[in-house]
């Protein structure tokens, strides 16, 4: 059988047009701006109205990519999903199908936080390279605004909600040149949007668990502490994988959780500032979507450009990491 490749060929991003910058943050919780953009770099974030749901956002990022890699929504074979913040716990990706009028695709969710994006390139990388779909368009998106406790300043300067999206196509020239990915449990309590329950009895004696999410709580020092040690290591592996160094790398988009891991990364592997993609300071964290989001408004300003080689590694709940590394285009 002839070896099928993978291309990434187009990319799209949406936000909701509500943000709350630190000033107005420093009106609901004890903080103020110089306070948050010195630990994180996140100078505002864009929230969800109760009106506005994932898969509407989803749907517009998805729509703007599929326009920029020249395909309609009847060319979808496959409607890959990364969230943890789904419309509905069933599932948020078929609603998406729906909107966009994709008939033709399969669609489910992903769930791996803020690794999402990079798991389910991988993911979508092996339908395709089995000859199983030919185009696949691959949504980061969440809402984390709807989990978070706007009474806690340690997390909730942190998040944003957004969407992003890329198109994977099968290409005579495989440009997904290596990826690595991993998880530790035991490292799960780090980072939590966690279920809790009480007893409901039906009858005497057959009691079943009521339940609700609780807020997202997180470690942020031992979160840190991973990212700082593990982004590295996994990125390292990944251009292994690829027979490339660092050196080689055009662009390092990073999950945008926090300037100074961005910064600490690029550092340890001596990546230049000017190579590292960030708009954190404008976005805040949104998990699974941060990577396309990021990626997309690069592309769309003009620095990324077709051939460049692109390091991109995603990390948080799980907690789970992994890296991937393409070149941008066919």
């Amino acid at each position: 059988m002839q070896n099928i490749g993978i291309a990434v060929t187009g990319s799209g991003s949406a936000v909701p047009s509500t943000f709350l910058d630190n000033h107005g943050l420093a009106e609901i919780v004890e903080t103020s701006d110089e306070w948050i953009t010195t630990r994180t770099g996140i100078r505002q974030r864009h929230l969800a109205k109760c009106s506005e749901s994932l898969s509407a956002i989803a749907a517009t990022a998805a729509a703007r990519a599929l326009e920029s890699a020249g395909l309609t929504a009847n060319d979808v074979d496959l409607i890959l999903l990364a969230t943890s913040t789904p419309d509905d716990l069933f599932g948020s990706a078929c609603q998406i199908q729906g909107i966009l009028g994709a008939n033709r695709a399969v669609a489910f969710d992903l769930t791996a936080a803020c690794s999402g994006f990079v798991f389910g390139l991988v993911t979508a990388a092996q339908y395709i390279r089995t000859g199983v779909f030919r185009n696949v368009l691959l949504i980061g998106a969440d809402m984390l605004s709807r989990w978070v406790d706007w009474e806690d300043r340690r997390s909730c300067v942190l998040f944003g909600d957004g969407a992003g999206a890329v198109v994977l196509q099968a290409n005579q020239s495989d440009r997904l040149l290596g990826f690595e990915l991993k998880s530790d449990g035991s490292q799960n309590s780090c980072l939590n949007l966690a279920y809790t329950c009480e007893d409901q009895e039906l009858i005497p004696g057959v009691s079943v668990s009521r339940g609700k999410f609780q807020p997202i709580t997180m470690n942020g020092k031992e979160v840190y502490r991973f990212a700082v040690q593990k982004v590295p290591e996994i990125i390292d592996k990944a251009l292994f994988h690829a027979n490339l160094s660092p050196d080689n790398v055009d662009w390092l988009v990073l999950h945008q959780a926090n300037q100074r891991i961005l910064d600490a990364v690029a550092q340890r592997l001596n990546i230049p500032e000017n190579k590292v993609i960030s708009n954190v300071s404008r976005y805040g964290n949104t998990s699974a979507a941060s990577i396309p989001l990021a990626l997309d408004e690069a592309v769309r300003e003009g620095k990324i450009q077709p051939g460049d080689m692109i390091a991109a590694s995603g990390f948080g709940a799980g907690l789970t990491w992994g890296a991937a590394i393409f070149q941008w285009g066919r």
